[in-house]
């Protein structure tokens, strides 16, 4: 899967996804998370609930990223998810997030004993 340079810029630039999870009920869910680009692949850390939950019952997902002021960039692509075994923080996604960790009044390890699911998106297909 190869994609543009400037969707590869704004891949590793961006730090907000959404993530469109639909359990067995198939009603999508729609939010906003963190995100590392990487391999080419997106790594979300997820706390228990109903992204893991949903990914669970149903790996298919899609992923969106906010388009520029003129709507000129549009980043949709749709993949496979799953719940990585490795619970150990990558560390580029810590280097990424460090300063709005602290600002939410967490710690790093504190962030990752919350958010303790890795969720990696590959067998991706852009729109």
């Amino acid at each position: 899967m190869e994609v543009d340079r400037k969707t590869e810029s704004k891949l590793k630039r961006e730090l907000i996804v959404w993530l469109v999870t639909a359990g067995k009920d198939l009603k999508p869910q729609s939010v906003p998370v963190w995100f590392l680009w990487t391999d080419g692949s997106f790594l979300i850390y997820a706390q228990d609930g109903v992204k893991v939950r949903h990914i669970r019952e149903n790996p298919n997902v899609e992923l969106h990223l906010d388009t520029d002021e003129a709507g000129d960039i549009v980043v949709r692509a749709s993949g496979e998810a799953t719940i990585a075994k490795e619970t150990k923080p990558d560390p580029a996604y810590v280097r990424k997030y460090r300063s709005a960790i602290k600002n939410l009044g967490m710690s790093v390890d504190g962030f990752f004993e919350t958010y303790h699911n890795p969720i990696v998106v590959r067998r991706l297909r852009f729109h």
